[in-house]
């Protein structure tokens, strides 16, 4: 057992934990929580694997392929240049869990928080000594979430993710597909999301609510 390694106790649900010598998080088990991942026994087997918790039931995330990571990437590089430029602070971060809501953790490929809601998270306390906000799992809605599409699990993205950061207050969702080359650039519109840029292949993506910013797609297909 490594030194980082909580020690898992006995007094566990085999329901939730399994049987075996040693316990392991039962994919498609209902009851779950944001809560859950306060427990550090319960958050140490979280971060071994790709899991989401989707209305109590805890689901596993299909495999991240390089493709998905790299356009994801490259548009947080975009943006990170521009807002620098602009001279508004920001934070990136990627593969970031969000409780939209207690029966809800969703883990995002891409997060960026900036201006005034950076401040907001900075001024968060947490009793966990020496952490901040960038250590648990997010309770505000971040400036903006990026997915990338994951072939034959397109839904999640486009019709679950879509409605549930509406809900949570996520005010900029970007999808961006690397298979089809396609970006989607949604902005929040009450708790729904209006799509305000859109383009594909070799385009120049203009979102409407970041001024002067040109995402040239053949830079996040290619770079």
């Amino acid at each position: 057992m490594s030194l980082a390694e909580p020690e898992i106790l006995t007094r566990r649900d085999p329901y939730r934990f399994g049987n075996g010598a040693e316990p392991v998080l039962q994919v498609g088990t209902f009851g779950w929580s944001v809560k859950d991942l306060e427990d550090p026994e319960i958050r140490f087997l979280w971060d071994q694997g790709r899991y989401e918790i989707i209305e109590g039931v805890l689901t596993v995330m299909p495999p991240a392929y390089f493709r998905g990571g790299k356009v994801a990437d490259n548009l947080k590089f975009i943006l990170r240049s521009y807002l620098v430029a602009q001279k508004i602070r920001a934070a990136f971060s990627g593969e970031v869990d969000i409780a939209a809501a207690p029966p809800r953790v969703l883990r995002a490929d891409g997060v960026v928080v900036f201006g005034d809601d950076l401040a907001r998270f900075e001024a968060l306390r947490f009793d966990v000594p020496n952490t901040t906000w960038e250590d648990h799992v997010l309770a505000l809605p971040p400036s903006l979430v990026i997915e990338s599409i994951s072939q034959r699990h397109e839904e999640h993205d486009r019709v679950t993710k879509l409605k549930w950061y509406g809900r949570f207050g996520v005010p900029h969702y970007w999808i961006v597909d690397g298979f089809a080359r396609a970006l989607e650039c949604f902005q929040l519109n009450g708790d729904r999301y209006d799509l305000v840029a859109a383009g594909t292949q070799y385009d120049m993506v203009e979102p409407p609510s970041f001024p002067g910013l040109k995402i040239s797609l053949r830079e996040v297909w290619e770079t």
